[in-house]
């Protein structure tokens, strides 16, 4: 390789080893989020223009070895051998200062491969304030490579390592050990003597010092199967206040501006099936993609904060106890945690569940965690069957997200009872140090996470509102005599100078005419042949329509409910929620009655209504078998217990 050729560098290490802040401290804004060809574990990649020249890294999964039957370790071992795509030029071994030696005996199976080795020692800070310093120098003699003090938090090193990387990876310096460690496949005594000789050389024998006391304290409670769990379920609730409340305004925005942007594109081009497409199509779509952004980035950043404090690690083994019971590890906590934002982000970040069962037994379940796009549902059916009772309606809600927990974990107990039954890995997991969290570092996790779900789920959920576009746009009905009879007065409105009154009276116009194509469109045919079927529900015509349609996207129920009975689509709106109230079918009886508001409600709990999570779970689970399960089973339960819901509260 000439001395001026990129090179590629990979970062290695255990868990909570500061590796990732490192590589963000090295790349920047220049890194991404990927995956290998046939794996489904994320690894970060970037590249570095320190020191001169240009390095492309890749940041690797944190594992304790490379030989553990682990999907990430399988990634890394693969990676590094050359498996998955061209070798890596170099290695860059990231090893913790105040947990040295266990990262040693790590870095030992690395060098006994014999790829060209740089090692990084972070967390130097933080073992100095504990009593404790190391000799990067005695370790690098020992190691035979290159070792060097290195900080992502305060970039101490940063251009001394990427240009020492990049000297090995080019061959500017001997690229292997040159004294000896290890090089046979040692036991594990063997291995931490090696290890235990290498700190005590470099000064860690004489300065050891004990663990913290308020870090000893804080673990006995984070950790306490009571208290753990009490904790983590206030922390929880602080945190989806603030994602509720601090998400509302972008959320608002980006709403606004979709609405804008349609009136734009009907003003700029004549009524017709072209206006509409784009706007209700095209710019609806996209608006229905992005209108979750802001929750989802919120969620990932405070999540990421949350994590680099060290929290979220006694969180789950706090949880590990609980979960067990229902089949699931403790990891599978922040994957359910994220679904009650959406259902997409918490089915990716099941990737690093340790064993095949449990990560699929999770995915799985997850849909059943309430996501947000089903709270307008909520509010809007909660407040119809308990109207004037705001207490029993506040109750109502909050038992919608117990119900789904419930049926989630009982989900997760039975697949891994039957289908998925066999032993669950024990959770082995190293508590981090306690630490101030990095605001650049969950930044670019936020950006990191936002750009999967828009990647993921943008082209799907396109395609869906085009879809749906066609099936309500298509037959085309003509104008009602009743609307052209208002279009009429409207222009002798304006003829008169009553702008206001006219405005009124075109909007009535196209209530009316949304209303006609509604009830003659192909979805409403399809509503017609299948309205038998819900039945059992209290569901007629017009709300089987409203449910089939929101099969696509869950949010859709109320506006398709809303064209139905000419009203508007906020729920929060006391005129919306009294139109609806005073809605009623084709047999003057009320469109909502307690027990179809009670069955609805039910039924909006445990249905799979997003075809953009059966995509995902396909892609994830490693098979369409396992997305039209979830599809299948969740429908089935909805329907039954929906079934159920309307006969204890209509009888």
């Amino acid at each position: 390789m000439s001395d001026d050729a990129a090179a590629t560098i990979a970062l290695v290490g255990n868990p909570n080893t500061g590796k990732t802040t490192l590589f963000n401290a090295l790349c920047g804004t220049r890194a991404r989020t990927a995956n290998f060809p046939g794996s489904t574990v994320d690894h970060h990649a970037g590249l570095c223009t320190l020191g001169g020249g240009i390095l492309e890294v890749i940041d690797l999964p944190g594992i304790y070895s490379l030989d553990l039957d682990l999907p990430e370790c399988a990634v890394c071992s693969d990676c590094i051998a050359g498996r998955l795509g061209p070798a890596p030029d170099a290695v860059v071994l990231v090893l913790d200062a105040t947990n040295l030696q266990r990262n040693l005996q790590f870095a030992s199976t690395v060098l006994r491969r014999g790829v060209p080795c740089v090692a990084a020692v972070t967390m130097t800070d933080a073992a100095r304030s504990a009593g404790l310093v190391l000799s990067t120098e005695s370790i690098g003699k020992d190691l035979g490579i290159p070792v060097i003090e290195a900080s992502g938090r305060t970039g101490i090193g940063l251009v001394d390592l990427a240009r020492s990387a990049r000297d090995i990876a080019t061959r500017l310096a001997p690229p292997h050990p040159a004294v000896p460690f290890p090089h046979a496949t040692p036991g594990t005594a063997a291995c931490a003597e090696w290890a235990a000789g290498i700190f005590e050389r470099a000064g860690g024998r004489a300065t050891r010092a004990g663990t913290d006391p308020l870090t000893e304290r804080l673990d006995l409670a984070f950790t306490h199967p009571v208290l753990g769990i009490a904790a983590f379920l206030a922390t929880m609730a602080l945190l989806f206040m603030s994602i509720f409340w601090l998400a509302s305004y972008p959320m608002d925005a980006i709403d606004a501006t979709i609405g804008t942007l349609a009136e734009l594109v009907r003003s700029l081009l004549p009524d017709g099936l072209l206006s509409d497409f784009l706007a209700d199509g095209v710019v609806g779509g996209i608006g229905a993609t992005l209108v979750f952004l802001p929750q989802i980035a919120l969620l990932f950043f405070l999540l990421a904060l949350l994590e680099d404090t060290g929290y979220l690690a006694r969180a789950a083994l706090s949880l590990d106890r609980t979960m067990r019971r229902f089949g699931l590890p403790g990891q599978a906590f922040l994957p359910l945690l994220s679904s009650h934002a959406c259902a997409l982000p918490g089915i990716m970040s099941t990737r690093l569940i340790p064993g095949r069962r449990d990560r699929l037994a999770t995915i799985l379940c997850a849909p059943f965690m309430s996501c947000t796009a089903r709270i307008p549902v909520y509010v809007l059916l909660c407040g119809l069957l308990f109207a004037n009772e705001p207490w029993l309606a506040g109750i109502a809600f909050a038992g919608c997200y117990a119900l789904g927990i419930a049926a989630g974990l009982g989900t997760a107990w039975l697949l891994r009872t039957t289908i998925l039954a066999g032993e669950g890995r024990a959770m082995v997991m190293e508590l981090p140090p306690y630490r101030t969290p990095s605001l650049r570092t969950a930044l670019l996790v936020a950006r990191d996470r936002s750009s999967i779900f828009l990647r993921n789920a943008a082209t799907v959920i396109l395609s869906i509102s085009v879809v749906m576009w066609w099936l309500s746009a298509f037959p085309r009905s003509d104008p009602t005599p009743q609307s052209q009879a208002l279009r009429q007065v409207a222009e002798a409105a304006v003829a008169a100078g009553d702008e206001a009154r006219a405005q009124e009276l075109v909007a009535a116009a196209d209530s009316l005419d949304a209303q006609t194509q509604a009830r003659g469109s192909f979805a409403a045919r399809v509503g017609d042949a299948v309205q038998p079927a819900f039945e059992p529900l209290g569901l007629d015509r017009q709300l089987t329509m409203a449910v089939l349609t929101s099969f696509l996207a869950r949010e859709v129920f109320v506006n398709t409910v809303a064209i139905q009975v000419q009203s508007g689509d906020d729920v929060a709106d006391p005129s919306t929620m009294e139109a609806m109230r005073t809605a009623t079918r084709e047999d003057g009886t009320p469109l909502f009655g307690r027990g179809t508001c009670a069955a609805l409600l039910v039924f909006y709990v445990l249905a799979m209504q997003c075809l953009p999570t059966l995509v995902l779970t396909g892609r994830e689970a490693g098979g369409w078998r396992w997305a039209l399960l979830q599809l299948g089973w969740m429908s089935a339960l909805a329907w039954v217990a929906g079934a159920i819901a309307f006969q204890l509260v209509a009888t």
